[in-house]
């Protein structure tokens, strides 16, 4: 398999979380590419709930990298997909928990944040969309019409 670079990588990504989140019921839109700011706006089938999601793809399972801060993520919710070129696997992860398991790494005077594998590749993480929930369903349970 001819190797990919990085932005087709993060297109690959981004697009496997639209469909998935539209498996969920979700419209998914992706936003500006390389823009800052989330990757995908989703909102549910009454147009009453949105959601800002954060993709970070990998080519292969690797630590993510968060760069200097993790005191102002983004989105309502991050969508991790590992090996996005291959065989996709998501995890569905908090901002804020990507703050509190992220580990700092110091080169001189630099400090950059990642997220290490074995901290996102979880059970309570992998494939969890249901921590997203459905978009075609009410807050009173009801599919809309």
């Amino acid at each position: 398999m001819a190797r990919r670079g990085g932005q087709v990588i993060g297109n690959v990504g981004m697009y496997i979380a639209a469909y998935r989140s539209s498996q969920m019921g979700w419209n998914a839109m992706p936003t500006s590419r390389n823009a800052r700011g989330i990757d995908l706006l989703a909102y549910d089938a009454t147009a009453s709930r949105y959601l800002g999601i954060q993709v970070k793809a990998l080519a292969i399972r690797n630590p993510v990298p968060l760069g200097n801060s993790i005191d102002r993520f983004m989105g309502d919710w991050w969508v991790i997909v590992a090996k996005a070129a291959t065989e996709p696997v998501c995890f569905i992860v908090k901002p804020e928990e990507v703050s509190r398991l992220a580990n700092p790494s110091k080169e001189g005077a630099q400090v950059s944040y990642w997220l290490p594998s074995n901290r996102y590749d979880t059970d309570e993480f992998r494939e969890a969309w249901h921590r997203i929930g459905r978009g075609d369903v009410t807050a009173a349970g009801v599919v809309p019409a």
